[in-house]
């Protein structure tokens, strides 16, 4: 490319970019813009953040992103400013080919809430392309008995442009022999070929070297030229001719291989080699790739490759047939191909966005991820549903054509299911239908809603007197569904009073280990029975309030362990053995009090009957009091009834036994 063409085109691509539209269209949900193509890297494109009514403080803290499938970073956006800018070379026959319209679909996203637009961005053809022809040198083998008026096909040259910009015009270098009779656009079957004027003269002027000049429509227009080598043969007054000058074919694009397209038959009038005739291709548009074989002899044209009417829809076949004569002259045709579409491609699925873990407390309609579809094909063979995973609480809905949002349909509970493994299927419409498959996993983050929970409700404790102090009496232990932070407990004491003191005086427990330790040494005659609440907390996580629960504890100072599963007789025998005891207490104070006084020590006694409930745990405790003289000291309880956890039937019936000693004793008394 000149010099004056790169100035030529910079000069329309600034003309270009001084002319872009930004539009929305109504109702529609999306924001049109157009740049040239080849645009300089920072030309503006369009203030995408204003046309989108989004502020341009938020465009940072709403993680605002652009994605471009298959487009790479053609196109960014300044984050400052919310202006839409060209990243990178766009080149719009690459992108589109010759297609008439060219567009780069863009997928704006922001959270917090999440939102989603789409933007297209129609890119400009600008004359960046030369027409080309597909042969160096053209050569034409012309009979000197040719009279004036014959025309002579030539092979035109193609523009990757579009519009105007691929508007060919043709110049024939200067002679007195040749002229061209130029295309018609409107009648697109109308050939370039080259007139002859005057008679030849094949021994004056034996071949003809011209240049032959294809200029497009551009502002400022490129050319390409071709070399057309011209040899004038002696008398073989016939060409050979087709029965038709066009034919037209339709071809799946999954035929196969040797798969036969056209039986082609060109005739000549002359006799013996001069009507002899042979076919050969001139050439494949608009690849020229070997997709197609022609047999020489019988004219046959068969697939040789493979097809894809993704690729290309038509083709256009040069078929020359020429005779044996000598020297041979030739007839052509051309063949149009036309490509039908099969269900050949399986739809794609893309995940983006993928918002995990997902919290087990969000609610209901949330996205967690975007998906997209597509599929290569075309009509119903394009056409694709997409659907997920039955029975998990979650469900697609569709956004825009093939675009679809992943949203939490049901309530999580991550102590039952804590990873949901999620297929999404996406099935095209053809027949057969093809499909593919994503897999994803989907992580529930927990959340602290399960309070702590203690084995058992109530908790009896058995401790000996006068224990050293800090003394291990028990350790609780509960459990937490959560996970992780939240299902880290610790334990502490409900304070209270017991008598005159706080309880905190009495025990404490371990926030971690939940060890009940014995502050000071407890004594049976002043403190029997210790009940508290022993709280357990599980700590908090992410400003959730903390769960918490309690449990009851009571302790018993004078016995060292729990006492488990005692026989009823045994029961009956310390109790009527305690009975005959205390009788014979009663009648030895009654002798000794009807005495005169002694300096025996006459003071309040304080007999205790200690019962338990039928789960085992203490909760009643009677005290009576009586005067009981003794000339040995202080009196002293040494007697202490208790009854376990015992099934209803036999403890009913201990209780019974435990009623009438109890009435017995007290009539004594």
């Amino acid at each position: 490319m000149s010099a004056t063409q790169r100035s030529g085109l910079g000069n329309g691509r600034l003309l270009l970019s001084l002319l872009l539209l930004a539009a929305w269209e109504a109702g529609s949900g999306q924001v049109h813009y157009s740049v040239p193509e080849e645009a300089k890297h920072g030309t503006f494109v369009g203030r995408i953040a204003q046309d989108l009514g989004l502020e341009l403080a938020e465009l940072v803290p709403r993680l605002f992103r652009v994605a471009s499938k298959g487009r790479g970073d053609l196109l960014e956006v300044n984050l400052q400013n919310g202006i839409l800018f060209v990243n990178s070379r766009i080149d719009r026959e690459e992108l589109c080919g010759r297609s008439a319209e060219c567009s780069i679909h863009l997928e704006v996203i922001v959270d917090r809430p999440l939102q989603v637009f789409h933007v297209e961005v129609e890119v400009k053809d600008i004359n960046d392309n030369p027409p080309v022809f597909s042969l160096r040198e053209q050569k034409l083998l012309i009979y000197e008995s040719k009279q004036p008026d014959s025309r002579f096909p030539l092979e035109g040259a193609s523009d990757a442009d579009i519009g105007e910009n691929a508007q060919l015009t043709y110049r024939l270098s200067k002679n007195y022999y040749f002229s061209l009779e130029l295309p018609i656009n409107s009648k697109p079957t109308k050939k370039l070929s080259l007139t002859l004027k005057k008679s030849l003269d094949r021994e004056k002027t034996p071949e003809f070297n011209l240049l032959l000049t294809a200029a497009d429509g551009g502002k400022p227009e490129l050319t390409g030229t071709v070399q057309l080598f011209i040899r004038v043969l002696d008398i073989n007054d016939n060409d050979p001719e087709f029965e038709q000058s066009e034919y037209k074919v339709r071809l799946m694009e999954n035929a196969a291989k040797e798969t036969l397209v056209i039986q082609l038959n060109a005739t000549d009038q002359d006799e013996g080699v001069n009507g002899e005739v042979t076919y050969s291709l001139m050439s494949i548009k608009p690849n020229g790739k070997p997709l197609f074989t022609l047999d020489e002899n019988n004219g046959e044209v068969k697939v040789n490759g493979t097809l894809d009417y993704e690729e290309n829809k038509f083709y256009e076949i040069e078929v020359q047939a020429t005779d044996k004569g000598n020297p041979p002259m030739a007839g052509h045709c051309t063949v149009w191909v036309e490509i039908l579409d099969a269900n050949d491609n399986s739809p794609e699925i893309t995940v983006t966005s993928l918002s995990l873990p997902v919290r087990e407390d969000t609610q209901p309609s949330t996205v967690i991820a975007l998906i997209s579809v597509s599929d290569r094909d075309s009509g119903a063979n394009g056409q694709v549903i997409c659907f997920l995973t039955p029975n998990v609480p979650f469900k697609i809905v569709s956004t825009f054509k093939n675009y679809y949002s992943l949203v939490l349909d049901g309530t999580l509970d991550r102590e039952n299911v804590s990873v949901y493994k999620l297929v999404v299927t996406a099935r095209d419409g053809g027949s057969p239908s093809l499909s593919a498959t994503a897999s994803m996993s989907v992580e529930v983050a927990d959340v602290n809603d399960n309070a702590p929970a203690f084995p058992q409700p109530e908790y009896t404790v058995f401790v000996k007197e006068n224990n050293p102090p800090g003394c291990h009496i028990f350790t609780v232990s509960a459990w937490d569904a959560d996970a992780q932070e939240n299902a880290l407990v610790s334990y502490s004491l409900v304070e209270r009073r017991v008598g005159e003191r706080a309880l905190s005086s009495y025990v404490s427990v371990h926030a971690e280990s939940g060890k009940v330790y014995a502050l000071q040494p407890l004594d049976h005659e002043e403190l029997e029975l210790l009940q508290f609440q022993t709280v357990l907390l599980s700590l908090e996580d992410s400003g959730q309030a903390p769960k918490a629960s309690s449990r009851a504890l009571s302790g018993v100072a004078g016995a060292e362990t729990a006492l488990v599963d005692v026989n009823v007789y045994l029961i009956i025998a310390i109790c009527a053995v305690s009975s005959l005891l205390v009788l014979t207490l009663l009648l030895y104070t009654a002798l000794r009090c009807s005495a005169p006084p002694s300096e025996g020590a006459c003071g309040p006694v304080k007999p205790r009957l200690v019962c338990s409930s039928a789960v085992g745990s203490w909760s009643y405790s009677q005290e009576r009091r009586q005067r009981v003289c003794s000339g040995e000291g202080p009196p002293k309880t040494d007697l202490m009834a208790f009854s376990p956890s015992l099934p209803p039937g036999l403890d009913r019936e201990v209780g019974e036994e435990r009623q009438e000693a109890e009435s017995n004793h007290s009539g004594l008394l």
